[in-house]
């Protein structure tokens, strides 16, 4: 019935998402180059891969400050750089953790985790700590939501380089009606059980794993591994005139009412120095300014600690 649907135009088929295990063998690798003087013999077969940890949590709220981690999830897998195609086995990472306090009613039911199924249960530190070790890059699709939340619980967290498959990657522009991970699946066919931390890292590992866009070249954890190699630079534009405001919503910059500053992140050098430019132009002009630049690898992005700040002088 599904395929006779399937052959119309009319309709759309969705099927339920399953887990991968084993994304099979390594893509064929390329040989490196060797110099017009060395020995052909000599040339060797370079292995260019990132080992990624695919990773959701689920909280009794949204507060790392106050709230805890009630699951955890993780998949560990290989990823070919240069094509951005998974391989071999999935190690997995599953297991519930009691918080020490009731679960509010809105978290068991968004999650559908109740205090009994997490009473008495503990997050094996070992394991956990044994995964992220291995660990080149943890993708998560909310980092700026689960981060915090793990490091809190397990600081080994803290020194690993980070990526956010929902800000990290542009879904809009790739031709996606939303970035809500349920919303990605759904195109690519598939539906599941949403706001459990082992099939939500099932669904995105799957996603990531298909290419992103109509161009069907880079997928998306090709797409997350090339983000995080990249600097990223959070622009403050401190003492801004306040007629300059609309200008700057207009341009993408958005209000921290805590520190009372405008700011934009930047994605790389030039980038920056094209926006320090349009600051001094359009809304400093002739004052004499200095704004704050705060530099964000990807071993703090998405954190709550601050990168590396600096003033520059327009």
């Amino acid at each position: 019935m599904a395929q006779l649907l399937e052959r119309t135009p009319d309709y759309r088929v969705l099927r339920r998402l399953v887990p991968i295990t084993d994304f099979g063998p390594a893509p064929a690798p390329v040989p490196a180059t060797a110099d017009a003087d060395a020995d052909a013999d000599a040339a060797q077969v370079v292995p260019g891969y990132r080992r990624v940890l695919v990773l959701d949590t689920e909280t009794t709220g949204l507060a790392h400050q106050s709230d805890k981690i009630i699951e955890l999830a993780m998949l560990l897998v290989d990823v070919d750089v240069a094509s951005g195609l998974p391989f071999g086995p999935v190690t997995l990472f599953e297991g519930f953790e009691d918080p020490g306090m009731p679960i509010p009613a809105d978290a068991q039911q968004v999650t559908g985790i109740s205090d009994d199924m997490v009473r008495g249960h503990r997050l094996d530190d070992r394991q956990v700590e044994a995964m992220v070790s291995s660990a080149d890059l943890v993708v998560a699709h909310n980092a700026g939501f689960d981060r915090p939340f793990v490091e809190a619980r397990f600081p080994c967290f803290a020194g690993k380089a980070w990526a956010c498959s929902f800000a990290d990657i542009d879904w809009k522009a790739a031709g996606a009606g939303s970035s809500k991970l349920s919303a990605l699946a759904q195109d690519h066919g598939w539906f599941y059980d949403a706001h459990r931390a082992q099939v939500d890292c099932h669904a995105l590992l799957q996603v990531l794993s298909r290419p992103v866009g109509q161009e069907q070249a880079v997928t998306g954890l090709g797409l997350l591994i090339a983000a995080a190699a990249q600097p990223r630079f959070k622009l403050r534009a401190t003492g801004s005139p306040f007629e300059s405001k609309d200008r700057l919503k207009s341009r993408g910059y958005r209000w921290d009412g805590d520190a009372r500053v405008w700011y934009c992140t930047l994605t790389d050098p030039q980038r920056l120095d094209a926006e320090l430019q349009w600051l001094k132009a359009e809304v400093y002009g002739r004052r004499s300014a200095r704004v704050d630049i705060e530099a964000l690898d990807a071993t703090v992005r998405y954190s709550a600690r601050p990168g590396t700040l600096s003033q520059k002088a327009l």
